[in-house]
């Protein structure tokens, strides 16, 4: 997905943001930042997408401050809350598979969306705890069942993590897609980046204990091709489901590599303008149109 003018807004306020993280009470630095980032901004090409253009403010950021991964303690307390919540999710869990025609895995898909809200790229004011709580199942039933019926025992299924909070509600959907027969792979991002999580993230929820989990590669938040390493693109092509987390990943790969099913909250009107769903609805999207990785695609 191209960046549109639209994101604008949202990249200055994200370097507004990250910059008082960095360094608070700094006015002077928070402008000399605010303004070289509007200069690098007018530079970049908007035919990228805007997790690949977020990266460059990550490295202004370090350049000018010397601080690295700002949403440490953010990410774990994240972590942590969630963690909280998971006997109350597991109850909820075993009572969908107890029921007749009961289908836990869009339960468990559905409280993994819901915890993309977890999302400190994006300005949204939402009581996620209060949606997971009384958590609907609300995905597309078309696009649901065409997943279903490719996670067959000993699918091979990638999974591309997003999110910290979010990732250990992937843990249950893990565990869901074993129950399945499923193999899964978990993939984390290779640097710290707003607050993705990454592979010390997957081994503080028990991640790393319950599946096979690797680093992408990248240092942006979402998957994006050209900054992943060659094997991992390789284990993209291998993989028989590729399934996505978060709604960097969908706006990294839409329009680049076909046929990924993408599980997201939509947090923005443009991206609820390109997936034809409304804004704050739960999302599970197909990508289309690859114009970079058809080759990739041939096994």
């Amino acid at each position: 997905m191209k960046t549109s003018l639209k994101c604008m807004p949202c990249f200055m306020r994200m370097a507004l943001h990250e910059a008082e993280l960095a360094c608070p009470g700094d006015e002077e630095l928070h402008r000399e930042i605010i303004v070289e980032w509007g200069r690098r901004l007018g530079e970049y090409d908007l035919g990228d997408s805007p997790p690949a253009l977020a990266r460059h403010l990550a490295e202004l950021i370090r350049e000018k401050t010397g601080c690295g991964d700002l949403y440490l303690e953010d990410k774990r307390q994240a972590n942590a809350r969630v963690q909280q919540l998971m006997p109350e999710l597991r109850a909820m869990i075993e009572a969908e598979r107890g029921k007749d025609g009961g289908d836990p895995l869009s339960l468990v898909l559905e409280m993994a969306v819901v915890g993309n809200y977890i999302d400190r790229g994006v300005d949204i004011d939402v009581d996620w705890e209060a949606e997971l709580a009384c958590v609907s199942q609300s995905l597309d039933p078309e696009i649901m069942a065409g997943l279903q019926s490719r996670l067959k025992k000993g699918a091979d299924v990638l999974v591309l993590g997003d999110n910290t909070g979010e990732i250990v509600l992937d843990t249950l959907l893990v565990e869901e897609l074993q129950r399945l027969g499923c193999h899964v792979t978990y993939a984390v991002r290779s640097h710290p980046v707003i607050n993705d999580a990454t592979m010390a993230d997957a081994e503080a929820v028990g991640l790393t204990a319950l599946c096979e989990v690797v680093e992408s590669g990248v240092d942006t938040p979402g998957t994006v091709i050209e900054r992943c390493f060659p094997d991992f693109v390789e284990r993209m092509r291998q993989a028989d489901v590729i399934l996505s987390k978060g709604q960097g990943n969908f706006e990294a790969l839409e329009g680049v590599w076909p046929g990924v099913f993408c599980a997201f909250k939509v947090k923005c009107e443009r991206v609820a303008r390109d997936a034809g769903l409304p804004l704050g609805s739960s999302a599970l999207h197909i990508t289309t149109n690859s114009s970079v990785c058809s080759c990739e695609m041939e096994k």
